[in-house]
């Protein structure tokens, strides 16, 4: 097992931030860490990278402790955090030559090399960090995190703030690292998510409030389902609550409509086609909406 936690508690003073949380994540695995600001991600993953202890439970990686072994930790360990604390009076190949001293690894230049060229940094080696695109200063930090070689990639909102290019470059990247690593991903951004990550674990209050694979995540909480129809002009809203099996309708734009049905498993589309005909409504669109994951983190962590 690469990431071991069970009844995982940290406490600040008063505060209590995790609250004996539990999971396992195989080999090879990218699971995605999600939960508001506060839930405890952030602590947790310091806790799994040795940089602060837990207040009780156990955290391995690897197979070690995170307290009893923590130097084996950290050999078996990547860890990007979310401020991405690089040395920015450095220069991108001094810095990375720098984490491989550091780190004691036999051929550093060798290996700088191999890191530059994985991560896209050739044309920017050269440059100093504080030159870099906010982009580019991530390809450092992940490449300071996995120089080592380590077993486990931890990764604290790796693509914050980035423009959609760049969002998309270090996707890419994550994913070929993912090929041969166990990944422990970070993120608010739902579509990163869902585009790379096979399972999802969210956290909310310290607690684990969902944990399943990425494609079961839609499926969980109220099973409501969604029309969405968009007339050419204005029309009965008295009568479209009519149909059956309709909780509540929401309006949009003019004449968009969102109907929210009780039983997801019953479509109302023929139904409201058939309504249209019978009081001389043009229907321009209509279709059935899928709840996405940013809908089921909303319900579970606001409860």
């Amino acid at each position: 097992m690469s990431i071991e936690v069970r009844d995982l508690t940290k406490r600040y003073g008063e505060q209590l931030a995790l609250n004996k949380i539990s999971f396992q994540i195989s080999k090879g695995a990218i699971v995605g860490f999600l939960g508001p600001n506060g839930a405890g991600k952030s602590t947790t993953m310091k806790i799994l990278t040795g940089f602060i202890p837990q207040t009780g439970g156990i955290a391995k990686v690897a197979g070690f402790d995170a307290v009893e072994d923590p130097i084996e930790v950290k050999r078996r360990v990547g860890y990007l955090p979310e401020s991405n604390p690089l040395y920015k009076d450095m220069y991108v190949k001094e810095y990375l030559h720098y984490v491989a001293t550091i780190f004691q690894l036999p051929n550093p230049i060798a290996k700088v090399n191999e890191m530059i060229a994985m991560t896209g940094l050739t044309k920017e080696q050269d440059k100093k960090i504080h030159q870099l695109s906010k982009g580019y200063k991530q390809r450092v930090g992940i490449a300071q995190a996995i120089i080592h070689n380590p077993e486990v990639l931890i990764l604290d909102e790796p693509t914050s703030g980035l423009d959609p290019n760049q969002l998309d470059e270090i996707r890419k990247l994550i994913l070929k690292i993912g090929k041969e690593k166990t990944v422990l991903l970070s993120t608010h951004i739902m579509q990163e998510v869902e585009a790379m990550c096979d399972r999802v674990i969210i956290i909310n209050k310290g607690g684990i409030v969902a944990d399943n694979l990425t494609s079961n995540m839609r499926k969980m909480g109220v099973k409501e389902a969604i029309v969405a129809v968009e007339f050419s002009d204005k029309i009965n809203l008295d009568e479209l609550k009519k149909i059956s099996n309709v909780q509540r309708i929401e309006q949009g734009n003019t004449n968009d409509y969102k109907l929210f049905l009780k039983d997801s498993n019953l479509d109302i589309r023929q139904e409201i086609f058939q309504m249209a005909v019978s009081h001389g409504w043009s229907i321009l669109a209509m279709q059935m909406e899928e709840r996405d994951l940013e809908g089921v983190f909303k319900e579970l962590t606001n409860k």
